[in-house]
C-alpha cells in the first residue's frame, strides 16, 4: 500500500500542470505587493506586479486588493494552457479630492492631475463661510491662502482681491468662465456676489494671460455654479447681524426633465449706517440690495451640453462723513453714494465632433451703469464688457490638446469725465498641449497671441509641469502675460475721476511669475509649500500724497514670497493652518518701498468638528502683520493685529440655526489711528486708508431652512 502512495504521487507530479500568470497594473505600472487570492489561496505579487499560481481547468475566480486601490473580482476560464497570462488593473480608490474636476484650465482633468497647480475652494468650505457673510463672498476669498481683500474704499467698503501680493486689478473674476461681473477693478463686484449658489470656487495664481488675456496677469478666480441634482431641492436662508445687516436669500434647483434642469437665485441685502466709535464716520456704509438670477442646463447624455444664465444686481450705497467744520479745513462733509444697476447675461455649450473632439461655444455680455457721488462731485459712467470664444478640446496618445480663438470688448463711458472714456478691442487665439511624458511627469505647455486695440499685439506663453510618486507631488510653473492699463484703478475707484491728473498716456504693464510648490500626502495630512515670484514692467501708480496724478513707474515692481498650508482631516475633525511670507516692492522717485497696504507676514488656524445631521463647530484664528501705510491720517507703518471667530451650527430636521461670532477681539483700526484726516489729501479724500477692521465686534445668527 505505501509503495502503492508513492507511485501514485510521483504518477501525479508527473502530469503537466496548468499555471496563470497574473499581471496587476494601475495606470500602466505594474503594482507591487497587491495581494491576489486565487481559489481561495492568496499570493503577493512581486516587483514586476505579477504572480504565478496553479491552475485546473474550468473556471477559477481572482480577487486583487491593494491599499489605495478598489477590489477586482475575476472569473477567469482556465483553457488548460501550459501558462495562461491574465492581466488585472486596478483603479484607485475615489478619494474626495480626486474627485475634484476642475475647469479653469480648460481640460477639465482632475485636480491631482492638473500640471498647473490650481487651488479650489469646495462646497462644504463655501457652506462655512456663506454662514459668516451670507451676501458676498469677501471673507471666502480672504481666508485663502495667498490670498487677500484688500478695501479700496473706506466710505463705501468696495474691495478687491490681491494674490499673492499682486494688485487686485491684475486679478480676473469669472463666473463659470464667463467675465459677468465685468472688467472694473476695485468696485463693489465681490461684495454683490451671494455664495450660496457656488459648487467650487477655483483659483489659479500668478500670470494667466496664456489662458485668460490681458485681464488675468495677477491670476484668475472662477466661480463654479452649483447644478441642479435629480430631486428637486430648495434652500432658505435668513440672517441678522449685530451692527444692522439683514440677508434673506433664496435657491432653487429642479430638474425639469430628463435632460433640463434650472436653478434660481433671489437674495435682498441690508446694512444700515453704522458710525462705531461715534467720530462722525460711517464704519458701515449703508446699502440696500437685490439679486436676481437664473440658470439653465441642458445635457444629452451623448456629450453635448448647454448652459445659460442671466443676472440683475442693483444696489443703492453710501457712506462717509456727515460732520461739518471741526477738523477738517474746508467745513464741508463729505457723503459719498453709489447706485449700481448691473445686467448679464452668458451661455456655454459644448458638444462632441466626430466623436473624438469636444467643441466648446462660450459668449457674454455685461452691462453696468453707476451713479457715483462724491460730495459735491457727480460722475456716472457706463461699462460694457462682451466676451466671445470658440475652443477644440482632443487627446492623442499621451496629448491633451486645446485650441481656440477668444474676442473681448471693453467700453467704459463716463458722462461727466469724458476724457477718461476709452473702448478697446483684444481678438486673441490661443494653444494649450498637456503632454504625459512619463506615468510620473506631466507637462503643459500653452501660449496665447493678443492684439489690443490700444496697445498692440501680445504674445503670452507659459509652461507648467507635475512630478509626484510615492504621496509627494511638485508643480513648477512659468508664464509671461500684459495688462491694458485705463485710469480706473483701486485708488482711483475710492477718490474718482474728476481731480486726476494723467500727465502721458499710459504704457501696457507686462509681467512674469515663476512658482514652485511641494505637496506631500500621508493619510489625514496634507503639507504644500509654495516659492513664488513676479516682476511687473511698466507698473501704473497712483500718486495721493503730493499731488493725485496716474503715470506709470519706470522701475519695475516685484512681488516673492513663500506659502505654507497644512491640513489635516479625519471625520468629525478638519484642521487648516496657512503663512505667507510676501514682500512686494516698488521704486518710487528712486526709492524702493513696500507696496502699501500689503502686510509682509500672515497666517491663519481653523478648526472644524461636524457631525453629519446634528450640526458644526468651528473657530478660526488669523494674524496680519505690519503694512506700509501711504494715506494714513498719522502714520507710516500699521499695527499688527489678530482677528479670532466662532461658529457653531445645529441641524434640527430641515432647520439649521447658526450663530457666528466675528473680531471677537474687537479689534479697530481706530483704536490706533483715526480714519478721518486733518485736511483733505491730493485727491479730495478726508479719510485715510483702510488696513483693519473698522467695525470691530460682530456677531451674527440666523437660520438656514433646507426643502
Amino acid at each position: 500500500m505505501l509503495f502503492a502512495a508513492v507511485f501514485f504521487s510521483f504518477a501525479l507530479l508527473a502530469v503537466p500542470q496548468s499555471a496563470l500568470r497574473i499581471a496587476v497594473h494601475a495606470s500602466g505600472q505594474p503594482v507591487t505587493g497587491a495581494t491576489v487570492t486565487v481559489a481561495g489561496t492568496p499570493y503577493v505579487t512581486d516587483a514586476s506586479g505579477v504572480v504565478v499560481a496553479p491552475a485546473v481547468p474550468g473556471t477559477m475566480r481572482i480577487e486583487v486588493t491593494h491599499k489605495g486601490f478598489l477590489t477586482v473580482t475575476k472569473d477567469v476560464l482556465v483553457t488548460g494552457e501550459p501558462v495562461q497570462r491574465v492581466l488585472v488593473t486596478l483603479e484607485p480608490e475615489p478619494r474626495h479630492e480626486e474627485e475634484i474636476t476642475v475647469s479653469a484650465t480648460r481640460t477639465d482633468r482632475r485636480l491631482d492631475d492638473q500640471p498647473m497647480r490650481v487651488e479650489v475652494l469646495e462646497r462644504e468650505e463655501i457652506e462655512e463661510k456663506m454662514l459668516m457673510t451670507p451676501g458676498d463672498i469677501v471673507m471666502m476669498l480672504n481666508e485663502m491662502s495667498g490670498m487677500r481683500v484688500h478695501a479700496t474704499s473706506p466710505a463705501l467698503g468696495a474691495a478687491s482681491v490681491r494674490i499673492q501680493g499682486m494688485r487686485g486689478r491684475y486679478t480676473r473674476l469669472l463666473s463659470d468662465g464667463l467675465p459677468l461681473f465685468g472688467e472694473q477693478p476695485g468696485g463693489l463686484g465681490l461684495l454683490q456676489i451671494p455664495p450660496m449658489d457656488l459648487g467650487q470656487v477655483e483659483v489659479i495664481k500668478g500670470v494667466a494671460s496664456a489662458l485668460y488675456g490681458a485681464g488675468a496677469m495677477g491670476g484668475v478666480i472662477d466661480l463654479v455654479s452649483r447644478r441642479p441634482g435629480d430631486e428637486p431641492e430648495t434652500e432658505v436662508l435668513l440672517n441678522q447681524s449685530t451692527r444692522g445687516g439683514s440677508d434673506a436669500v433664496f435657491w432653487h434647483s429642479s430638474p425639469l426633465t430628463p435632460s433640463w434642469g434650472l436653478t434660481f437665485l433671489g437674495g435682498g441685502h441690508f446694512q444700515q449706517r453704522t458710525d462705531v466709535d461715534e467720530d462722525g464716520w460711517a464704519d458701515l456704509p449703508h446699502y440696500a440690495r437685490g439679486v436676481f438670477r437664473p440658470r439653465l442646463f441642458w445635457a444629452d447624455g451623448r456629450g453635448r451640453s448647454l448652459f445659460t444664465t442671466v443676472g440683475v444686481t442693483a444696489e443703492k450705497r453710501d457712506g462717509g462723513s456727515t460732520v461739518t467744520g471741526g477738523a477738517f479745513d474746508t467745513g464741508i462733509a463729505r457723503v459719498e453714494a453709489l447706485d449700481t444697476l448691473r445686467i448679464d447675461g452668458g451661455f456655454v455649450g459644448r458638444t462632441l465632433l466626430s466623436g473624438r473632439y469636444v467643441a466648446t461655444v462660450r459668449g457674454a455680455i455685461s452691462r453696468q451703469r453707476h451713479e457715483h457721488r462724491f460730495g459735491d462731485v457727480l460722475e456716472r459712467d457706463r461699462h460694457t464688457t462682451m466676451f466671445g470664444e470658440v475652443a477644440v478640446r482632443g487627446a492623442a496618445g499621451r496629448h491633451t490638446w486645446v485650441a481656440g480663438s477668444a474676442f473681448e470688448r471693453d467700453t467704459y463711458r463716463p458722462r461727466d469725465v469724458p476724457g477718461f472714456a476709452y473702448t478697446f478691442t483684444i481678438p486673441g487665439v490661443f494653444l494649450q498641449d498637456d503632454l504625459e511624458l512619463l506615468p510620473w511627469w506631466t507637462a503643459s505647455v500653452s501660449a496665447r497671441a493678443d492684439h489690443h486695440s490700444e496697445y498692440g499685439w501680445f504674445l503670452s506663453p507659459r509652461i507648467s509641469s507635475l512630478v509626484r510618486g510615492g504621496g509627494w507631488a511638485s508643480r513648477v510653473s512659468f508664464g509671461t502675460g500684459f495688462f491694458g492699463p485705463t485710469a480706473l484703478t483701486e485708488e482711483t475707484e475710492a477718490a474718482g475721476l474728476s481731480l486726476l491728473q494723467m500727465p502721458r498716456p499710459l504704457e501696457a504693464e507686462r509681467g512674469q511669475s515663476f512658482s514652485l510648490d511641494v505637496t506631500r500626502e500621508r493619510g489625514p495630512f496634507s503639507a504644500t509649500a509654495t516659492l513664488f515670484r513676479s516682476r511687473i514692467r511698466h507698473p501704473v501708480h497712483v500718486e495721493r500724497v503730493s499731488s493725485y496724478t496716474i503715470a506709470n513707474l519706470e522701475r519695475p515692481a516685484t512681488t516673492s514670497g513663500l506659502e505654507l498650508l497644512g491640513t489635516f482631516r479625519r471625520p468629525p475633525y478638519a484642521f487648516t493652518g496657512t503663512y505667507a511670507y510676501v514682500r512686494a516692492r516698488e521704486q518710487h522717485a528712486g526709492t524702493i518701498v513696500d507696496v502699501a497696504l500689503t502686510p509682509r507676514h500672515a497666517a491663519g488656524i481653523v478648526a472644524m468638528a461636524e457631525w453629519e445631521g446634528a450640526g458644526r463647530i468651528g473657530l478660526e484664528w488669523y494674524f496680519t502683520g505690519e503694512q506700509r501705510l501711504e494715506a494714513d491720517a498719522v502714520r507710516t507703518r500699521s499695527n499688527r493685529y489678530v482677528i479670532v471667530g466662532l461658529l457653531a451650527e445645529r441641524r434640527l430636521g430641515r432647520f439649521r440655526l447658526f450663530v457666528n461670532g466675528e473680531n471677537l477681539t474687537d479689534t479697530r483700526q481706530t483704536r490706533w489711528s483715526p480714519i478721518l484726516r486733518s485736511r483733505r489729501s491730493a485727491d479730495g479724500r478726508i479719510a485715510g486708508d483702510v488696513w483693519a477692521p473698522l467695525e470691530g465686534r460682530t456677531l451674527n445668527g440666523g437660520v438656514r431652512i433646507v426643502f
